[in-house]
């Protein structure tokens, strides 16, 4: 088994970036290891752990297909409608929720 190397908070070296970050580069993993480990101290709890990936061994993001694009506003119309009600709520419904606002709370909503 071996082991990554772990940086602390702001103190990892150049060419290595988060998976966000290399989604701001335009960039993704592109199936490499993990090349390193950033942890993020807080008070009383675990660390915030994320994983670091080289730069140079990343690879660019693939472009989005026209299939893709309608396959992805086709879920997130699907995501509108609540199923309590039936109508569009003109926002991607919370999962926590489950159903509209005005379905959830109708005591505050109706004033």
């Amino acid at each position: 088994m071996s082991t990554i190397p772990v940086y602390r908070w702001r103190l990892a070296p150049e060419g290595l970036a988060t998976f966000r970050q290399l989604r701001a580069l335009g960039l993704r993993p592109g199936g490499q290891d993990v090349a390193a480990q950033l942890e993020r101290p807080r008070r009383r709890r675990e660390p915030l752990i994320a994983f670091l990936y080289r730069i140079d061994r990343a690879k660019p993001v693939r472009p989005m297909t026209p299939a893709k694009r309608a396959a992805l506003d086709k879920a997130n119309a699907a995501r509108r409608v609540c199923p309590e009600c039936g109508r569009d709520a003109g926002y991607r419904i919370p999962r926590s929720l489950g159903m509209c606002t005005p379905c959830a709370y109708p005591d505050t909503t109706a004033a």
